[in-house]
């Protein structure tokens, strides 16, 4: 099932919302001081790709840095993918296909706007895994 409904939203969602990512990562990437927001927006931009069958767990030891960089990422770039994830899920929410779609699109709102200091991981392995 899992499977099935990462390909529905790859193609009714998936690849514009990652394009969205993808593009605020390569902007990202453009100055060196913003280098980790960047590759904070190509590790999600995977993430939105495929996200059924993956969760977003806090970062064990993220500290006052990855506080200061979300707010600055925040202003930036996160208001802006939020924004994004709502205007792609209320036409989700139309169909009854779309619900869980769009329930999942609201679901990456929290990540898109405070990305550092979390970490993607499949949802069958263990939270206790995650802590190293």
């Amino acid at each position: 099932m899992k499977t099935l409904l990462n390909i529905i939203w790859l193609f009714f969602a998936g690849a514009w919302l990652a394009l969205g990512y993808v593009v605020a990562g390569i902007i990202c990437c453009l100055l060196v001081v913003t280098i980790p927001f960047g590759i904070a927006s190509f590790r999600i931009a995977g993430y939105v790709l495929w996200p059924f069958g993956r969760t977003v767990v806090d970062k064990p030891g993220a500290g006052a840095w990855s506080t200061l960089g979300n707010v600055i990422w925040l202003v930036v770039a996160g208001v802006w993918l939020a924004i994004g994830h709502v205007l792609t899920a209320i036409p989700l929410f139309v169909s009854i296909i779309g619900i869980p779609m769009g329930i999942a699109n609201l679901k990456l709102i929290p990540i898109s706007l405070l990305p550092l200091g979390k970490e993607i991981i499949p949802t069958d392995r263990p939270f206790a895994e995650s802590v190293r």
